[in-house]
């Protein structure tokens, strides 16, 4: 059995939505939060990586969620390694309210383990993974099931651009990895916008797209004053849920720094529960939406 971890975060004011629910890009800072303290509590906090001349960098992570979070709640945080392979390792995490069973989300982070001077792949020591398996190694891990590859996107994608300010880098002089989710929702609601379902509509109808799922995979880092060029569309619709899918790439040249997928949900705000999609609502999207 792996080493487990739990953390207990509550929730401030400035963390949550507009709907009163803890935001779904904070969900990926208290992931990292609560790995660096499980990372920590094993024997390996930043100072013993630095010493090691290594690093932990985050390539892909998914959240699938459950139930709301709203301010002031109690957030336990339980964290534990699901497997190691030969330069990487997943890191699985549960969210639950404080003195609650009852999952809230659930997700899972994929961190590389980094040379620190040259940013290259590593071998994870085999003492490291001891230190984390105390009762012993699996002899095997189970696989990991790749990116789902999105399909192209349609004529009526939707692009817009923004600048990396210096607000969304973190020490590694990088943009963090939360903050990738962040303009991917802040391009949806453009989007939802451009083909005239702005926020204050979709409020004052009572309904909202909430998310379900999001899966996000960092290829290349984005660093300060990069001009990012965001793309998304969408695919699989059905009674109520459709996938949107993101790209983001420097717009000079296209390098592609991001992809991402989000399941979002169509829900009534007073039940809370999911509801048929409007007619005019898949009409007034149909560019923008793979058929």
């Amino acid at each position: 059995m792996p080493l487990v971890h739990e953390r207990t975060f509550r929730v401030r004011s400035y963390e949550c939505d507009a709907i009163g629910h803890l935001n779904s890009v904070n969900y990926l800072r208290l992931m990292q939060e609560t790995a660096f303290d499980a990372s920590a509590a094993a024997g390996y906090g930043q100072k013993r990586y630095g010493e090691m001349n290594r690093v932990w960098l985050i390539r892909e992570s998914e959240i699938e969620y459950h139930l709301p979070i709203f301010y002031d709640q109690p957030v336990r945080v339980r964290t534990w390694i699901a497997d190691f392979r030969r330069v990487s390792s997943r890191r699985v995490y549960e969210f639950r309210l404080e003195g609650s069973e009852t999952l809230c989300a659930r997700g899972f982070s994929d961190w590389v383990f980094l040379d620190a001077a040259t940013l290259l792949p590593a071998s994870i020591p085999e003492q490291l993974i001891k230190d984390f398996y105390p009762e012993g190694v699996p002899a095997a891990f189970p696989k990991r099931a790749p990116f789902p590859e999105p399909p192209p996107p349609p004529p009526g994608v939707f692009t817009t651009r923004r600048r990396v300010e210096w607000q969304d880098i973190d020490p590694m002089e990088h943009v963090n990895n939360a903050i990738y989710m962040a303009y991917a929702n802040e391009a949806g609601f453009e989007a939802i916008a451009e083909f005239g379902w702005h926020w204050q509509r979709m409020r004052s109808a009572g309904v909202a797209i909430l998310l379900h799922a999001c899966r996000i995979q960092y290829l290349q880092p984005a660093v300060f004053d990069d001009e990012l060029e965001i793309a998304t569309w969408v695919s699989g619709v059905k009674r109520s849920t459709a996938v949107r899918h993101y790209t983001i790439r420097r717009a000079n040249d296209q390098t592609l720094f991001c992809r991402a997928n989000t399941l979002g949900v169509w829900v009534d705000l007073t039940s809370g529960q999911p509801t048929r999609f409007p007619d005019q609502f898949l009409q007034d999207f149909a560019p923008n939406i793979v058929t």
